[in-house]
């Protein structure tokens, strides 16, 4: 052992001293410009090729590189400019003129498993680069995206500070099970459940980390995820070390956000109106003599201030990249309020001649958030704005609240019918949730000295969570009156595990003009939640009878396993052949339907390579893809479906047993034959490129079919279990058309201007939901509405979309004003019921549309985002709850609020079920405007000074009469609102 220090001391000894050798070493600069215009290129990198130093080019153009010998060879490159090569001989100066040149086809793109060149891909893939983000203040990673990529949908899921968006890839395909795509974050993927404490788990992702965005579509791309892929993947690859001296980047941006709109309410003056003329003399009695605008009340201009801090070097053969960021987010709801610091650390050192690359990636966030209480939102439409916010003789916090007055006891009763003080409702609640996560992983890449082109790659990664909070509602309260008050806290700790291994082996055959890639690997993913179970308390920590749980926690977890492998055949670099296969065995599933396998197979014809086009000097690139691929889906049901579960009774479910009750277990329907849903993607698309790619774009068609729906179906009566149960039968189709394009009109010394455009129409039906045929199953109903009991407005139909409305057709007088109650007999016989209902529209567009255009002079740019949604129709709770003369004049003794609807529908009573309130949602939005300013060099030319301003959430053009025609699952209720935000921001490079 002694001898073997001895030895390893020497050795290190051995490459220090190498490493510090200068013999023949010289110090070469000078300067880089564009090769048309003339003018200086800020930001080429110089790498001396084979290493890892090298320095990048000031504002100015220039540069200095030291410890470079004779034999070195200089490599400079920049983005949309031909790379140069120069060896430094006996030159100490050397000034490098870049040409244009076209999109860079052999630029690797980040792909399942591994990369691959733009000219080899065989699916339909989009790669967007932090170049192409959306500016402004970007809280969570996928707002980077939206309106960028076609076919996909992200849609933010309110205006609450650091929320989540719905993201659609090509449409949903299931009902039960998750939609949602899957997310892998520099190889880690992302379990996707909800993180208690958090607003959403992407909100602990500081965007200002994140390089690039790539979006896996079709199945031949996806299917090396197998089981986790029906929805598409979104590959996250985040900011990495450069080689050259250190780089320290600051950002910081300030924004003011305003509410952009709000909901038509009566004013004070109007209901004092109207109850003069219609009311009884006790209910004008009722009227107060305040006029408070309750949304004024509830809502404020919101601050919000981002900083982050990086910094980017390498230190002999190990680049790395350190970073941290400071969140502080006012929500335009007062006291809404979410704080997150972030840090990450990456190092890529690189061992023994390059054959070993270590990449490791950690990132660690907390979050601390404040969380409004909501529900003010829709009792701030509805109360009374006749009555002040407060009232001195209150006994619910000095708050004003509908109540009376017991004469003889004098005890204070509050309605229970009645809605809540909005304003009491946030000041008397005090809801904070605190969030850790700490994710990363390392990766080992291993090229064999023993055989060229084969290497080893070995993903070790984790995803460490920890949410907690509390939640105080003090005894007084008017919304905690019945419970004396809440004081409840909730804590869960989530661990997942990943690990993975794969071969990859490339070669060259310059015999048959053939290259081949081979990879074969295996997959562990291992997702562990530790949920404790606290009892309720009242405000003075007295427990709520019957909610002290059976068991202080639970431990839900499920194990992934997986063996995958694909080939990608090249023959004389025009024809490409891929083909995958994985197999996923799923703890959610018994034994007999644990594996599910999952092929693919692409084809892929690069035309413009043969010889027919080889004179064609205006086309750059032409390529024809077509694509089969199967995919499958488990996330979104339950841990251990396919067991039986018994759970215990309710009250009423008691069994004497002498003097004594006993509290029975009853069944719960079951599966024990529960397997994998499963989805079959079929793609056409074709890639082009004119004029040096000056136009580009593609075109895709698609056809997705899923199989095996994980769906809730009824179950016969008297079979002793719930009235539902969670199967595999039905059947979806998702059917469609991609357009990308970009251009580049305008490219010269001073001037450059790019636009893009993406159009997607995507068509979803429903074609089986039952074992047998039935022609008396109407569908299953879905999509709750509030008001009534109960009452849906949605359902799931043979033959219909999925979550069209199921609604009664309006009647309408002469004028086109609808008649209150009056419905088609569809069927003609004579009699309305739920026969004579009918599906009508979607809540998801048939067409999306995306428009972004960068325009850039001298140091000047600016640009924008526009999105539209074509086809998309909401429906309007917001009206139908509260748009009806009734509520204004209300049997339970008090006097409430409408939206302005009223005055249109003149509805007395409520009518939930009328096709009235399904509403054309479609809309143009303008998502932000930018203006950009590259000051240059300052400070004695030691930093680069970068300033913008932006208006986010500019305009939005739609016939929609409620708050926002963006919802998620295109039921309009009790929306926190999208604000318009203005920012200012600066960049600082040193």
């Amino acid at each position: 052992m002694k001898k073997f220090y001895h030895q390893l001391f020497l050795c290190t000894v051995a490459l220090l001293l190498g490493s510090f050798s200068v013999y023949g070493q010289v110090t070469v600069s000078g300067k880089v410009t564009d090769a048309n215009a003339g003018i200086a290129l800020p930001g080429v990198s110089v790498q001396i090729k084979g290493t890892l130093r090298g320095a990048q080019t000031d504002a100015e153009g220039q540069y200095t590189i030291q410890n470079v010998t004779p034999e070195s060879i200089l490599v400079f490159s920049f983005l949309g400019k031909v790379s140069q090569e120069i060896t430094v001989g006996a030159n100490k100066v050397i000034n490098v003129k870049l040409a244009d040149a076209a999109r860079d086809l052999s630029e690797a793109v980040v792909i399942g498993y591994g990369t691959a060149k733009k000219k080899d891909l065989t699916g339909s893939i989009t790669s967007i680069s932090s170049k192409d983000f959306q500016p402004g203040s970007i809280q969570t990673p996928e707002q980077l995206i939206i309106g960028k990529v076609a076919g996909v949908s992200i849609t933010s899921n309110s205006g609450q500070p650091g929320v989540g968006s719905t993201i659609r890839i090509r449409g949903g395909s299931s009902l039960n099970a998750s939609n949602d795509p899957l997310i892998v974050i520099d190889g880690v993927p992302l379990s996707g459940g909800t993180i208690s404490g958090a607003p959403n788990p992407l909100s602990l992702i500081n965007p200002n980390d994140i390089e690039s965005f790539t979006v896996l579509k079709d199945a031949s791309a996806t299917a090396i995820y197998g089981s986790r892929a029906s929805n598409g993947v979104i590959l996250i690859t985040t900011k990495k070390g450069k080689s050259g001296r250190p780089t320290i980047n600051f950002n910081s941006n300030v924004s003011l956000s305003k509410i952009a709109r709000r909901v038509q309410t009566l004013s004070a003056a109007e209901i004092r109106q109207y109850v003069d003329s219609l009311g009884t003399p006790a209910q004008k009695a009722l009227l107060g003599t305040a006029n408070t605008d309750w949304q004024d009340e509830i809502y404020r201009d919101a601050i919000t201030n981002d900083n982050n801090l990086s910094i980017t070097g390498a230190v002999k053969n190990m680049p790395y990249r350190v970073s941290v960021g400071y969140l502080n987010q006012q929500g335009i709801l007062i006291t809404d309020k979410l704080q997150r610091a972030s840090g990450s650390i990456n190092l890529s050192p690189r061992f023994f001649d390059d054959h070993l690359k270590v990449n490791v990636n950690l990132k660690t966030a907390a979050t601390r958030a404040h969380y409004a209480n909501q529900g003010a939102i829709i009792n701030a439409v509805q109360f009374d704005p006749t009555q002040p916010v407060r009232d001195s003789s209150s006994p619910f916090g000095g708050y004003f609240e509908w109540a009376t007055t017991d004469p003889a006891t004098g005890v204070v009763t509050i309605n229970p019918n009645a809605p809540r003080n909005p304003v009491g409702l946030i000041r008397m609640q005090d809801n904070n949730g605190k969030s850790d996560r700490t994710f990363g992983n390392i990766e080992f890449d291993y090229k064999f000295h023993f055989l060229p082109g084969l290497r080893l790659n070995v993903n070790l990664g984790m995803d460490a969570t920890k949410g907690w909070g509390t939640t105080y509602v003090p005894a007084n309260a008017g919304q905690a009156v019945a419970t004396k008050g809440q004081n409840n806290q909730y804590l869960q700790r989530m661990f997942n595990r990943v690990g993975e291994a794969y071969l990859n082996y490339v070669k060259d055959i310059k015999s048959i003009k053939s290259n081949i890639n081979v990879t074969a690997g295996y997959g562990y993913y291992d997702n562990k939640t530790k949920i404790y179970n606290f009892p309720s308390y009242s405000a003075n920590k007295d427990t709520i009878a019957g909610s002290v749980p059976k068991f202080p926690y639970d431990i839900p977890q499920n194990t992934l396993i997986s063996y995958y492998g694909r080939l990608i055949y090249t023959l004389n670099d025009k024809y490409i052949l891929a083909a995958s296969l994985r197999t996923d065995g799923s703890s959610r599933f018994s034994k007999n339907n644990r594996w599910g396998v999952f092929p693919s197979a692409a084809l892929t014809w690069r035309a413009n390579r043969e010889n027919i086009f080889k004179d064609a000097k205006t086309l750059s690139d032409l390529k024809l893809r077509l694509s089969y691929g199967v995919t499958g889906n488990q996330d979104g049901i339950a841990n251990y479906s396919y067991l039986p579960i018994y759970s215990l009774s309710s009250n009423a479910s008691l069994y004497q047993i002498g003097d004594q009750f006993v509290t029975m277990s009853a069944p719960a329907a079951y599966d024990a034959n529960i397997k994998w849903e499963e989805t079959a993607t079929y793609n056409a698309g074709i890639d082009f490129g004119f004029l040096n790619d000056r136009l580009r774009g593609s075109v895709d068609v698609y056809f997705k079919k899923t199989k095996n729906l994980l769906n809730t179906v009824p179950i016969p009566v008297g079979s002793n279990f719930s009235n539902q149960i969670l199967t595999n039968v039905g059947n979806i189709e998702n059917k469609g058309i991609e357009l990308s394009l970009g251009a580049t009109p305008v490219r010269t010394g001073k001037m450059t201007w790019d636009v893009g455009f993406n159009l997607t129409y995507n068509d979803n039906k429903i074609t089986n939901l039952t074992a047998v045929t039935d022609p008396s199953f109407i569908g299953n109903l879905t999509g709750g509405i509030t008001g009534g009991t109960g009452q849906t407005i949605q359902i799931h139909s043979v033959g219909y979309n999925t979550f069209s409305y199921f609604v009664y057709k309006q009647v309408y007088d002469k004028n086109g004003k609808p008649i209150e109650g009056v419905y088609e007999d569809l069927n003609k016989d004579g009699v309305i019921n739920q026969k004579d209902m009918y599906r009508y529209k979607s809540p998801f567009a048939k067409v999306m549309m995306g428009f972004n255009t960068q325009f850039s002079y001298d140091k000047w740019t600016i640009s924008t985002v526009l999105r539209a949604n074509l086809g998309n129709y909401m429906y309007n709770n917001v009206a139908s709850n509260f748009a009806v003369r009734r509520n204004i004049l209300n049997p339970q003794n008090i006097i409430a609020n409408s939206t302005k609807d009223v005055f249109e529908s003149n509805f007395y009573n409520n009518q939930y079920q009328s096709d009235y309130y399904v509403q054309n949602a479609s809309f143009l939005r303008m998502d932000n405007l930018n203006l950009s300013y590259n000051a240059g060099r300052i400070w004695r030319d030691k930093v680069n000074l970068r300033v913008n301003a932006t208006c986010q959430n500019v305009f939005v053009v739609t016939k929609y009469k409620g708050l926002d025609p963006e919802v998620n699952g295109g039921i309009d209720y009790n929306l926190y609102p999208r604000s318009r935000t203005y920012v200012l921001g600066v960049n600082l490079d040193f």
